[in-house]
Order: C-alpha cells, then sequence, then structure tokens
C-alpha cells in the first residue's frame, strides 16, 4: 500500500445527482484509512482562491440524499493556462496535500491530468455527468436520475398530448451525445428521437407522423437532444410544422435533469467509484479514472476520456422505432 497523507477532494463541470453520495464515499473511506481529507469548494477556481474546508465524518452526514454538490462547483478558465495550474500546485503543496481526487467530467480529467503531469501530484477522476458521455465506463454518475426526471416529465407530457391529439417536441440534455435521448425516448414510447450521433432527417419524422395520423394515431412525442440540430427541438418542430401543417408544442426540459434526490442506482454507483478513487490512491495508482464495466470496478488512462469518442447504443433506436408504431 502507499502512503497517502492528504486528500483534497473537489467537484468540477456541470452538476450531477450522486456527486454528494460519491464525497461521502471517499470523506469516510479515506478518513477510515487515516488519511485526511480537504475539500475544495468551487473546484479548481475555488482551489486557485484557496477555498478549503475540513472533511469530517459528519461533514458528510445526511448529504447521500441530496441532488447538487455540497462543495460547489464551477468552470474554471485559469486552469487551462500553465500559469493558473501552477499556481494550483503551489497552494496544495503549501497546504500539504499530496494527492487530489476530482469528480466531474473530461474537463476536469484534463485540469487533473495536466496537474499531475506537470507538478508529481497524484490524481484520481471518478466520473459524473448526466450525458453518460465518458469513453472507458459503460456509465456514469447522474445518468440514472437525470433519465428518471425526464421520463417522468414525458410521461406527464404524453398525458395531454393524448387529450389534446397534439404533437410534442420535448428536448432533453445531450449537445455531443444522445445516450439520454435514447434511454428516455425508448423508456417514454417516443415516435421518434433525435439524436447528434445520426444525421436528422425531418423528412423521415414527417413520414412517421403522416403515417401515424392514416392509423388513427393522435398525439406523438419526439425527443430531441439539445445538439441533434441546430436550434434543438424548436428548429425540429418548426420544419415540421412546415411540412404537414400540424399543431405542435415543445418543452425544453433543461435543467431540471441535474437535480433531484438521485435514485438508489446512482447512490450505489457513486459510493462503489467513490471508495475505489480512495483505494486505487492507496496502491499508488495515479492519472486514471474509476470505471464501470460490466458492473465490475475498473481503473483507465484519464486520457482515455478524451481520447477516444464513446459509442453510443444505436441498436435502441431501432427498437424504439418498431415498439413505437
Amino acid at each position: 500500500m502507499s502512503q497517502v497523507n492528504h486528500i483534497g477532494l473537489l467537484t468540477s463541470g456541470g452538476d450531477s445527482p450522486g456527486m454528494n453520495a460519491a464525497i461521502r464515499a471517499i470523506v469516510r473511506t479515506a478518513l477510515a484509512g487515516g488519511t485526511t481529507v480537504t475539500g475544495i469548494m468551487r473546484g479548481f477556481s475555488g482551489l486557485l482562491d484557496s477555498e478549503f474546508v475540513e472533511m469530517t465524518p459528519r461533514s458528510v452526514s445526511n448529504i447521500i440524499q441530496l441532488g447538487g454538490t455540497i462543495l460547489k462547483t464551477s468552470r474554471c478558465l485559469d486552469f487551462y493556462e500553465t500559469e493558473g495550474r501552477s499556481r494550483a500546485a503551489g497552494i496544495l503543496k503549501e497546504k500539504g496535500i499530496d494527492c487530489v481526487v476530482g469528480v466531474g467530467g473530461n474537463g476536469t480529467f484534463r485540469g487533473l491530468n495536466l496537474l499531475g503531469k506537470e507538478h508529481g501530484i497524484r490524481v484520481v477522476g471518478v466520473p459524473s455527468t448526466i450525458d453518460n458521455d465518458i469513453p472507458g465506463t459503460d456509465i456514469t454518475i447522474g445518468f440514472s436520475t437525470a433519465a428518471n426526471t425526464a421520463l417522468e416529465s414525458i410521461d406527464k407530457i404524453r398525458d395531454t398530448a393524448a387529450s389534446h391529439d397534439r404533437l410534442f417536441f420535448i428536448e432533453v440534455m445531450g449537445r455531443h451525445c444522445g445516450a439520454l435521448a435514447l434511454e428516455v425516448g425508448l423508456a417514454g414510447g417516443a415516435e421518434a428521437i433525435l439524436i447528434p450521433e445520426v444525421e436528422v432527417d425531418l423528412d423521415r419524422v414527417d413520414r412517421i407522423v403522416r403515417d401515424g395520423r392514416q392509423r388513427g394515431k393522435g398525439s406523438f412525442i419526439i425527443v430531441v437532444a439539445e445538439g441533434a440540430l441546430e436550434g434543438g427541438a424548436m428548429a425540429a418542430a418548426k420544419g415540421i410544422k412546415e411540412r404537414t401543417g400540424v399543431d405542435y408544442r415543445v418543452s425544453v426540459l433543461g435543467h431540471v435533469q441535474r437535480g433531484g434526490s438521485p435514485t438508489s442506482y446512482d447512490r450505489t454507483l457513486a459510493s462503489r467509484m467513490g471508495r475505489e478513487a480512495v483505494v486505487a490512491l492507496m496502491s499508488g495508482e495515479t492519472d486514471c479514472m474509476v470505471a464501470v464495466v460490466c458492473n465490475e470496478m475498473k481503473l483507465v488512462p484519464l486520457s482515455v476520456t478524451w481520447a477516444e469518442k464513446k459509442d453510443t447504443n444505436l441498436e435502441l433506436l431501432g427498437v424504439a422505432e418498431i415498439t413505437a408504431s
């Protein structure tokens, strides 16, 4: 086992449900092993501003059920600069912090990687993003909760869509990855799902609506990932209106998908990943991300998270199409 004296813990980038469960697991696992943990407020920005809080077992009490992150989060442009990272390394060394665990996405992991390579600080990443777009891991913290939040909204919208025989376009998050749209589109019985990985064909959506109406369908749900086309769901809706003349409504679910109490799955996943991050450091590992592959904990190099593009399960599109007909 490697000596780990003092861990700095931060959350960075977009928040996601389950971050607090990961914080709790990291803190209590480290303290149980005799390692001091210091929370770094507001991610890399807080590190540069020396915003530290000492973590105890009681400081993470009653947070496993909370959405968001008690350590706050932000995006930090200064950390993209060599000078900013040098200043951060000096602050960490002055504080006596020899390892950093970062909970976030691939932007967070790039920062950790550079901090480690340039200044010899040992780093481990814990993947947390509702987009589930990080290569190397089957799933990320927050995806399950966001999918369930979006699905609950879609179920409610379907009620009013059916009552008024309306066409609804529902926009979910996913700038570069359609995993969330695929998950909730299939589970919500959407007639069409538009994602960034597949070129959007509004003529095809037009045919789905026309054919459905001829078969007696009154209402339709079209799920749109925000990055599927420029203008998102509103652009898709206007395009179909021009083709069919059918009245429509648009619902952009937005940041509601990031909030809320995490699901049982996310709490369990975050707890497992948080513990594994500390175990990895104590085993001498660095410059790696905790991952889940076939439900087993693995460690993958941080560089994998931006050097590769995560595959999207496009089979779900075919399943959604045939079951929605």
